[in-house]
Parts: structure tokens; sequence; C-alpha cells
């Protein structure tokens, strides 16, 4: 879905997933041929690096090395192109019984008027990594990234690359 939304405004949109359920879901629901959808892992898939100006990820990244993920993204995202995540993590009580508690009564007031939209994508549950860590993680692969806790058992990262300017380009090594 969000890869058809994004392809309504922008040129070019490439999906990626390994369950080749969920990608001729993508392909039936792609009328238009917009999508350039891929069955593949993301982690080993020949990208050409520095070759997206945003990379998203919804639901995912927890089905794979978060610290693996973040490098691989940050090689792929061309200097100040944005990568932008919404995420599951793994509640560590008591810290995070507010925030289930207040999802809880959010999750039950969605499905009261809202219709539920079932995937055909594996799940895995719980998370490996809880919000802390999650975080925590984010900060220290992608510095300056800002994370945000929300309802729904959710969190999202948002991330711009730098731009390394010529004098710091010509400085310092290349970022593996």
């Amino acid at each position: 879905m969000l890869a058809r939304r994004l392809a309504r405004r922008v040129p070019c949109v490439t999906g990626i997933d390994q369950d080749a359920a969920s990608i001729e879901l993508a392909r039936r629901q792609d009328r238009d041929g917009k999508v350039d959808l891929i069955r593949g892992d993301f982690l080993t898939y020949p990208f050409a690096p520095a070759s997206f100006g945003m990379i998203t990820s919804v639901a995912a990244l927890h089905h794979m090395d978060a610290r693996a993920a973040f490098d691989r993204m940050s090689e792929l995202l061309v200097p100040g192109g944005t990568l932008a995540i919404v995420g599951l993590a793994r509640s560590r009580l008591p810290a995070d019984l507010p925030w289930d508690a207040a999802a809880v009564v959010a999750d039950l007031g969605c499905r009261l008027t809202r219709t539920c939209w079932e995937q055909p994508s594996p799940t895995v549950w719980p998370p490996p990594l809880s919000y802390a860590e999650i975080d925590a993680l984010a900060r220290q692969a992608l510095p300056g990234v800002r994370y945000r806790r929300h309802l729904l058992w959710r969190y999202s990262l948002i991330w711009v690359k730098p731009v390394r300017t010529g004098a710091e380009a010509a400085d310092s090594p290349p970022a593996t």
C-alpha cells in the first residue's frame, strides 16, 4: 500500500520483500505497474550504493538484524537522503506499561470503528528488540536520528543522511 501511494508522488518506487505471497499481492494491486517489485532480501540484494533518495520501512525492521539493516540503509541512501521507519518493538514491563495500556484502549477503538486488514506476510512476535534497545541502536548507527514512540505498539525513526562538504570529504575517509 505504501509503495503504491508513494508512486503517485515520486517518479520511481522500488518495493522489496522476501515473501512470495506479499510480492504477488502487491503485483495484483499495482494495476498501473508503477512500482518495481522485487522478491529478494533487502540486506543482500545488489542495489548500487547511494542509489535511493528515500528509504521507507514499515513493520519490517524486526524481521532482520537491525544493525545490519541500518548500515545497509545508510549505504543505499544518497547524501541528503531520508530514511523513514515505522517499526514494532518489544515492551519491557513495568517501564512500558503506560504505553501498552494506552495502546490496548486505542486498539479497541480502532477495532470498533475500522475494518481489519489481513496481511499475508509472516509475522514475528514478539519483536527481538525492546523500544529502549531500538532507540539506543538507532542513535548509535544513525547519528542525529529522531525517534518517536507511538500508540498501537509502534515507533518511528526519521534520519537524513549527512551531506559531506568538500573539506569534510577531503579530511576523512569515506563512510563504510
